[in-house]
Order: C-alpha cells, then structure tokens, then sequence
C-alpha cells in the first residue's frame, strides 16, 4: 500500500506550521536567536518539500 504524495505534502505543510509556531515562541526579545532562526529554516525546508512533492503529484497526474 503506498501513500499518496499528496498526504505526504500535507503533512510537511503541518510540519512547517509547527516550526514557525515553535520559532515565534522560542523569540525572547527579538527573533534574531540562533533557535528562531534554526526553526524558521527547518520550516522553510519543509514549505519547499511540501510545494515541491504537490507540484510533481500535479505534473504526473496530467
């Protein structure tokens, strides 16, 4: 049984929500901390894994 791309960029989509949520937490005074910024990177990783696997399941489906 495989799992759908599409399950699969949706659940980086949450995974970078809740990096920005645990990166706008982890911001004391300002959000130019080493942990903010660590969180807001692995976020956008997963922003750009999840756009890329949504774009390829929309190519392959034409």
């Amino acid at each position: 049984m495989r799992v759908s791309p599409v399950f699969i960029a949706f659940m980086y989509l949450l995974m970078g929500l809740a990096f920005i949520y645990i990166a706008l937490r982890s911001a004391d005074e300002t959000v130019w901390n080493l942990t903010t910024i660590i969180f807001t990177i692995v976020a956008a990783l997963d922003f750009g894994v999840a756009i890329r696997m949504l774009a390829r399941y929309f190519s392959h489906k034409k």
